[in-house]
C-alpha cells in the first residue's frame, strides 16, 4: 500500500488549494486522510479509485 503526502496529493490534483481538497473530502469526492503522528496521508489507489469514479460519473450523464 502506498501513501502519499497533502503536497503530493495536491499535485496529483492539479495543484487544488487546500481548503478545495477538504471541500471535497467533506463532500465525499475524496477519501478522508489518515492521521499518522501529525501529518495526513492519503491511501494512493483510493484516491485513484475516487478520481475514475467521478471521470464514469461524469462520462454516464
Amino acid at each position: 500500500m502506498k501513501y502519499i503526502t497533502f503536497k503530493q496529493l495536491r499535485k496529483k490534483l492539479g495543484d487544488r488549494s487546500r481548503s478545495a481538497i477538504y471541500e471535497d473530502v467533506a463532500a465525499g469526492r475524496l477519501p478522508k486522510p489518515i492521521k499518522l503522528g501529525g501529518r495526513s496521508l492519503f491511501i494512493d489507489k483510493e484516491v485513484d479509485q475516487y478520481l475514475l469514479g467521478t471521470r464514469e460519473a461524469d462520462s454516464s450523464q
